[in-house]
């Protein structure tokens, strides 16, 4: 199936069917090929992502060429399978590094201007509009902080970061953006909460409801209680991580978001492999074997969340 162009193709549809599309993050050949050997099984659609430190790291020091690097090769494995593939740039801080993305063939970019004031993130972000919209690509963007909001916070603490449903409103509609990340109490890496993960679904719809697009959730990822034991037990050090439980994501894209990230899962499901593999044949001596075991439990992680996020079979 031809690579697909630009990231709406698979959003637009995901929003009007009511489903979540996995959106995974990469650095490398081995979690490219991981993450669609899932997809594939599950029959499913997904965002292949990189952060601007993938795209260094692609390069060797050199993002413009890191992002050309990771373009050629997820259209090149997009058009020998038979799902859609869009790629998009997660976290880009400034133009730079988008336009870095958006010469490289990126389907889409995040313009992340959420640490500023209101009114300078709706500029940059409308002035990333301007730009990939004449390339033919689609802009996502955020609004609010991701700090990973628990049950004990009081709500005037939760208002001071979580995003405003106005003022999402009024930012999608002055800017132009394709697809928006809201902050609804979620956090990045493995150590989001230390009680249990409170989301604000009833923020989430009302932000549905004024904005009518896509919406992303960032910070996704659940760390699998059962995969951090396994890395644990062959020399892992990953200690008191949570994250957000399946059945909570699973309200979520039931409240309106379809764009779900996931690095975290990835990241642990690959070395709880390959520790295991290390302990297992300490005699080997081609990575690639070793490799092979931390790709199959990052396959598997991807199917799990494909089909937590119910968009297996939307193909």
């Amino acid at each position: 199936m031809p690579y697909v162009k630009n990231t709406m193709e698979i959003l637009s549809k995901a929003s009007d069917e009511g489903y979540g599309v996995g959106a995974f993050n990469i650095n490398d050949m081995e979690f490219l090929y991981a993450i669609v050997n899932g997809a594939v099984e599950e029959r499913a659609p997904i965002i292949i992502e990189t952060s601007e430190g993938a795209m260094k790291y692609a390069g060797n020091g050199d993002f413009f060429v890191g992002a050309k690097v990771l373009a050629d090769m997820v259209m090149s494995i997009a058009e020998r399978v038979d799902i859609p593939i869009a790629l998009h740039l997660d976290h880009g801080h400034d133009i730079e590094h988008v336009m870095a993305a958006i010469k490289a063939g990126y389907s889409s970019v995040m313009i992340d201007a959420s640490a500023k004031e209101f009114e300078e993130n709706l500029k940059l972000t409308s002035e990333v509009v301007r730009i990939a919209h004449a390339a033919g690509i689609s802009v996502e963007a955020e609004l609010g902080r991701l700090v990973g909001v628990e049950d004990n916070v009081s709500v005037s603490e939760r208002d001071a970061v979580l995003v405003n449903p106005d003022e999402a409103k009024e930012f999608v509609e002055r800017s132009g953006v394709d697809f928006l990340a809201p902050a609804i109490g979620t956090s990045h890496g493995a150590f989001k909460f230390k009680g249990e993960a409170k989301l604000d679904f009833d923020r989430l719809a009302r932000v549905k409801e004024l904005t009518s697009i896509p919406l992303v959730l960032h910070g996704a990822s659940s760390v699998v209680q059962e995969t951090v034991e396994e890395a644990n037990k062959y020399g892992a050090a990953i200690k008191g991580a949570k994250g957000v439980p399946f059945d909570v994501l699973k309200e979520a894209v039931k409240y309106g978001i379809n764009k779900v990230n996931t690095d975290t899962d990835l990241r642990i499901a690959f070395l709880a492999g390959l520790r295991k593999a290390l302990h297992d044949d300490p005699a080997q001596i081609d990575p690639r074997k070793y490799f092979k075991v931390g790709m199959q439990k990052v396959t598997e992680a991807v199917k799990e969340r494909i089909r937590v996020l119910g968009s297996s079979h939307k193909a």
